[in-house]
């Protein structure tokens, strides 16, 4: 597909970074201190979805396409309305909110570790609500009250939403979006909190995405922490960075994993205007944190509405950038899980249970047989760096990770002819792609051609298809 925008990189930029399958596009079919352990470090976002759908979902499809880790919704019992954002205003620490109850929650916990799939869950701690009612699971309350968890003396001074950037006291004392901040300096705040996350814990949790992390202090998120019943849990952090602003990201990768939101805005200027060509050193080369420390996604939630990064409405470029986001060897990467969307603030379908993925709006981006493929050739790949990196100075390129795996994505607006080099051994493969079979000679060698806008991915971990 021709383009009409111009896919060059300004000059100093490019300078300073130099260094035959159809796709259908919804297909079903050393760490740092906090990162990952094992060989699975990909995990699914299911934005939204009911607890019992998830637990369903482990078995059926995450579990067997080898995803490490299943990423939840806030549980805690929120205020009540449709919108999605309703979930992200907690108004106590119960886990009574509209995806399911307690009991559903540790059956969804119980059922993804017999999938081999571990949980961690989006916990929101900056703030509570921004205003008065009945949450749903029946407490009252209202802005700075909240009875039986917090009153007014445990929220901080600054009682004005948050409008510059700039200043750290702003940033981190004030509140965001109008919602009611707590005072995380506060010894009974600190252990509220952890008591809510060790109460998590208790249930079989294994990790927490922190939401809205730059907007308390690091060293607060520290104190929270050592309070936990495992201080070694895997934490990732919700830090945005902003060129200039006052709050870094990287002041929080002492507490764990934190998520790099320059990859995902740099996958989307590339992918949609620049040449793939420049990504030979995507990563630290390009000035991100650690990829050790660093967590990365092609759109979240936010993004996806915000439209800073790619999303399901973009097409081929937004599978094409999952499909690179998870054979390149940076970060450890998480895949978006969520819903059809043209009000930005609408809550998921049927309040969040999914009866079939492709049906009622759920897009269930984790399951498109280009994208669940490619988490095996992820996992088989481990910590091997790229191997044998070519590419036509343009939109076309190829890469393998070691002796096990290799990838080729064409990017262009004609078909791709050409015999690719690999370190693989040879054989017969099951190209994860398309669901074909790709032979490798014994010079490591297979000739392919790929249509516009599809790639093709073989690994040791896929021999044969079907």
């Amino acid at each position: 597909m021709a383009r009409s925008v111009s896919r060059r990189r300004p000059l100093a930029v490019a300078l300073a970074l130099a260094a035959g399958t159809a796709m259908t596009l919804t297909t079903p079919v050393g760490p740092a201190q906090a990162a990952p352990p094992g060989d699975k470090d990909v995990t699914a976002v299911m934005f939204e979805w009911r607890f019992d759908s998830v637990a369903r979902e482990c078995t059926r499809s995450l579990g067997p396409a080898g995803y490490g880790y299943v990423q939840v919704s806030p549980p805690q019992e929120h205020i009540q309305g449709a919108q999605w954002w309703t979930s992200y205003q907690p108004v106590s620490y119960r886990i009574a909110g509209r995806l399911g109850d307690r009991n559903a929650f540790k059956n969804m916990v119980d059922t993804c570790h017999a999938a081999g799939v571990k949980v961690v869950a989006d916990a929101v701690i900056n703030h509570m609500s921004a205003g008065s009612g009945t949450g749903t699971g029946g407490s009252s309350y209202s802005k700075y009250d909240y009875p039986g968890t917090y009153s007014g003396a445990d929220m901080d001074d600054c009682r004005s939403q948050i409008n510059n950037y700039g200043d750290r006291y702003n940033v981190q004392s004030c509140e965001l979006v109008g919602l009611a901040d707590l005072d995380t300096g506060e010894s009974y705040v600190r252990s509220r909190i952890a008591g809510y996350l060790n109460d998590l814990l208790s249930l079989g949790v294994d990790g927490f995405r922190i939401d809205a992390a730059k907007h308390m202090p690091a060293a607060d998120l520290a104190a929270v922490k050592s309070q936990l019943t495992d201080p070694g849990t895997y934490w990732k952090q919700e830090a945005i960075h902003g060129a200039g602003e006052a709050v870094s990201p990287d002041e929080y990768l002492g507490n764990g994993d934190v998520q790099e939101f320059r990859y995902a805005r740099d996958l989307k200027r590339v992918f949609n205007n620049e040449n793939l060509a420049y990504l030979k050193n995507y990563g630290e080369g390009w000035g991100y944190m650690d990829s050790g420390r660093s967590a990365v996604f092609v759109d979240n939630h936010d993004t996806e509405r915000g439209g800073d990064t790619l999303s399901y409405k973009d097409g081929a470029n937004y599978t094409l950038a999952n499909v690179f986001m998870l054979a390149w060897p940076y970060g450890s990467p998480d895949v978006h899980s969520g819903y059809e969307f043209s009000d930005r603030d609408a809550g998921p379908p049927n309040a969040g249970t999914v009866n079939a993925c492709y049906s009622d709006g759920w897009k269930c981006q984790h399951n498109w047989r280009e994208i669940s493929g490619m988490v095996g050739f992820r996992n088989t790949a481990g910590d091997a760096g790229v191997t044998d990196w070519w590419d036509n100075g343009g939109d076309a390129i190829a890469f393998g990770r070691g002796s096990s795996a290799y990838v080729a994505i064409n990017h262009e607006g004609g078909s791709l002819s050409r015999t690719f080099q690999t370190s693989l051994p040879g054989g017969s493969y099951c190209d994860v792609q398309s669901g074909r079979t790709v032979t490798v000679n014994g010079s490591g060698q297979f000739t392919a051609t790929l249509g516009a806008n599809t790639a093709v991915a073989l690994h040791t971990g896929a021999w044969s298809c079907g």
